[in-house]
């Protein structure tokens, strides 16, 4: 096992000291030590100061609605040298994770959104993905051998403003309704970290394997960097690593467990950080506890969280065993801002061979980890 005294030796060098700290998290063989790793869970690490948050903004009833404990009760914490950077343990409330789930399985890769298998298979054959994947995941739960399904091929999904993985922008031209309920969600958690007027217009839904694993880079691309970029967790833990204004800056390693939530505003908009490994599940232990807890009073029908029923949540656990879904979401414009050139940015899509246009379908159909939080 690769040990912290290795891990200290690799920080000591400030060139290149992101990509060797991302290759010692990634590797499997010997499997590195993370001993090093801020947990969250159990802040007592001296770069973890607490953050006290914004309760006034919204109510008790309006965060519960979106299945969230009242502010007053969430465990949020900065990091020394971080400006900016919140993370948010946890603030869900037992059972409501299972929704956010569902929905990112189950309704999010529908179509009017993109997903990384339209780049190379019919809108017909990827219309309704759950229902295509459904009966080979029971009968995988049944201990049966299966081809893998479309679930399970899932690598990212857009929303909103879709991003495009080539030119890396968004656009006007490639636009579709953002979900409500995620909308609401998001500004709630945006109004209590102290931006009430965040207006949820682009998301981008990352689907880890255990193997899977988030390159170094920056979300620049939107062009209101005032804004705060949002980033929730489910399903099982990953490290990840927070870095500076360069590429080589040294990173933080820290622990991404289901339902954390990490706030980047500030000067820590537009910081370097990756997502190198998905932690294992401890023995015995195949979902997180979180995920096991049913909700404690029935939704009513205003509640932007809605039961789960049995059926979808066996496949959505079943899923989650070897899995993490990650879900950032952004607010691309301004205040009465606009795109810029959406003509000639249109034209000059248009002026791609046929030749070009195929091989960039075949690159962003497996590069899904080039972005996400």
């Amino acid at each position: 096992m690769m040990t912290t005294k290795m891990a200290a030796s690799i920080l000591e060098h400030g060139e290149d000291a992101f990509k060797k700290l991302f290759k010692f998290y990634k590797r499997r063989n010997p499997p590195p030590d993370f001993n090093e790793v801020i947990n969250f869970s159990r802040p007592c690490n001296e770069k973890i100061f607490t953050c006290e948050l914004n309760s006034t903004p919204i109510t008790e009833e309006e965060v519960s609605k979106a299945g969230l404990r009242p502010v007053t009760d969430w465990k949020a914490f900065g990091l020394h040298g971080y400006p900016g950077f919140i993370f948010i343990s946890n603030p869900f409330l037992p059972g409501s994770q299972q929704y956010w789930v569902k929905q990112c399985l189950k309704i999010y890769p529908q179509k009017p959104n993109v997903c990384n298998l339209d780049m190379h298979m019919s809108s017909v054959e990827t219309e309704n993905i759950w229902e295509r994947s459904i009966d080979g995941i029971r009968r995988k739960g049944c201990g049966k051998r299966e081809p893998k399904t479309l679930l399970e091929k899932l690598r990212w999904v857009t929303l909103g403003y879709h991003y495009d993985w080539n030119s890396k922008t968004y656009s006007p031209d490639h636009y579709t309704p953002f979900p409500k309920e995620l909308h609401s969600l998001s500004h709630r958690v945006a109004a209590a970290c102290g931006f009430p007027g965040f207006n949820a217009e682009a998301g981008i839904l990352n689907y880890y394997r255990s193997d899977s694993s988030l390159g170094i880079h920056v979300d620049e691309s939107e062009l209101d960097h005032t804004r705060p970029l949002l980033s929730f967790s489910f399903g099982q833990t990953s490290v990840f690593l927070l870095g500076g204004t360069k590429r080589e800056d040294r990173p933080t390693a820290m622990f991404m467990h289901s339902g954390d939530i990490m706030v980047m505003s500030g000067p820590s908009r537009l910081l370097y950080h990756a997502v190198p490994c998905i932690v294992s599940a401890p023995a015995g232990n195949v979902l997180p506890p979180c995920l096991g807890q049913r909700p404690e009073a029935e939704a009513q029908d205003d509640d932007i969280i809605q039961s789960v029923s049995e059926e979808d949540w066996e496949v959505s656990s079943w899923y989650l065993q070897t899995s993490r879904v990650n879900v950032t979401v952004r607010q691309v414009l301004g205040s009465g801002q606009d795109f810029p050139s959406a003509q000639a940015s249109h034209l000059s899509s248009c002026e791609k061979s046929e030749e070009e246009t195929q091989k960039n379908k075949k690159r962003k159909s497996n590069s899904g980890y080039e972005r996400d939080t």
